[in-house]
């Protein structure tokens, strides 16, 4: 498949695709906006006292429209920022162009090749950061690895998804971690409803843009059952599919036949599955073994953050022709005759096939990275170089503000009630 060329246009502040599209991607913005009522009432209840005055974040994380109304909430509350994608074909390009226009500096397109990946992130960091917004790690590692002399003037970081908070928690524990990170993936808010709701919603959108293929009756078979994995199941079981879940950990498998589901390993999953998707953030989930043993016209995805979860250079050796039949898909026709497809080049289905998560689910996302980054610029050089959880509270303020967003209200515990849960003589 051809990749896109970007814009030969090129200044200090940014690389497109195409700023034409900038009109465009405006209208992908400001309806994102019109569902993401929490991280809009921060950005107009921070507009004046702007908080993120002479902060200079760069973020390297999906460019979506949900993304851009992050983008619009920081500028507003006095943020300098630089931004790149986190995904080579990830990229919304007319969202891309509107953030170029309206003054951000960005550098991202769809369809990158891993050169242009990384001299994005190199561009960001150029700018000199005092602050980051990572989706992978990737932006991190870059600093610490090829910039090491930027670290002592970054106040501190935020970290989106499980992939990259792994990988930053094995960091902090070599004690290679050279300013403190907020784990934004595992708040409540973002983890429990972006990671099972959003990845579920978005993963199933994407398969069936991509194919066009009727789930109910289908053998499902999704690899790791995280809070991602248990999202797409649960989708993919209320479109009439039979959900095969293959696990490496006992108690989540537990979780996943009590559910409902089926559970075997890959070698026995492998030889039913009609569809197959892989949500764990590790390698060779499915491997050559995998693939031969296949049916005619299983179709193969990944939602886990790293394409390497699908060891595509073991589908080819067993591929004697490949085309891409339709978008985002490509048939690999196998020597044994059997034909398997391919969605997103192993890409996230759900960013590359779709246009990813809802933007009401990464509105409390959002919220929870615009607060992390605030609580960063206030007190982020009183840390230690560590892996952090925001507060529980601020889960709970967040939840609060979408219920009311929604009309929605809620109990509240008796000055008795509250007494009850700590009075330890009460007895029963």
């Amino acid at each position: 498949m051809a990749k896109k060329k970007a814009s030969t246009k090129k200044t200090l502040d940014y690389k497109v695709a195409d700023l034409s599209l900038a009109e465009a991607g405006r209208l992908r913005i400001d309806w994102a906006e019109s569902r993401m009522p929490v991280l809009m009432s921060l950005k107009e209840k921070f507009t004046k006292s702007k908080p993120f005055k002479g902060m200079r974040i760069a973020g390297c994380i999906h460019v979506t429209k949900e993304t851009a109304v992050l983008v619009r909430a920081l500028r507003a509350a006095g943020a300098e920022v630089s931004w790149s994608g986190c995904n080579p074909l990830s990229t919304q390009d007319d969202v891309a162009a509107a953030l170029a226009a309206e003054g951000a500096s960005i550098y991202a397109w769809h369809g990158q090749d891993r050169d242009g990946f990384y001299w994005c992130i190199d561009k960001t960091i150029e700018f000199k950061p005092t602050l980051t917004l990572d989706d992978g790690a990737d932006l991190i590692n870059r600093v610490h690895n090829k910039y090491p002399e930027l670290c002592d003037s970054i106040y501190g970081g935020t970290e989106e998804t499980t992939t990259g908070v792994h990988r930053l928690r094995a960091m902090a524990n070599d004690g290679a971690l050279k300013y403190p990170i907020y784990a934004v993936n595992d708040s409540e808010t973002k983890w429990d409803f972006d990671n099972v709701y959003g990845t579920g919603q978005s993963s199933i959108d994407g398969i069936l843009r991509a194919t066009s293929i009727l789930i109910a009756g289908k053998n499902f078979v999704v690899a790791g059952y995280g809070h991602c994995g248990r999202g797409v199941a649960m989708r993919a079981a209320g479109l009439g599919a039979s959900v095969i879940v293959t696990e490496v950990i006992a108690t989540k498998a537990l979780k996943a036949i009590l559910e409902g589901h089926r559970v075997m390993p890959m070698s026995q999953a492998a030889k039913v599955g009609d569809i197959f998707i892989t949500t764990t953030g590790m390698k060779d989930i499915i491997t050559k073994e995998h693939f031969a043993k296949m049916k005619d016209g299983a179709v193969v995805c990944n939602t886990g953050h790293f394409d390497c979860e699908l060891n595509l250079d073991d589908l080819k050796s067993l591929t004697k022709k490949v085309r891409e039949i339709r978008s985002s898909t490509e048939e690999y026709t196998l020597k044994n005759g059997n034909r398997v497809y391919v969605l997103a080049q192993g890409r996230l289905v759900n960013l590359a096939a779709a246009e990813g998560h809802p933007s009401e689910v990464m509105d409390m996302s959002f919220a929870n990275q615009f607060l992390a980054l605030k609580a960063l610029a206030e007190n982020g050089k009183n840390l230690e170089n560590k892996v952090y959880e925001l507060p529980k509270t601020l889960d709970q303020e967040i939840a609060q503000i979408k219920l009311k967003t929604m009309g929605l209200r809620i109990d509240k515990l008796s000055k008795d009630q509250s007494d009850y849960l700590t009075d330890y003589s009460s007895g029963t």
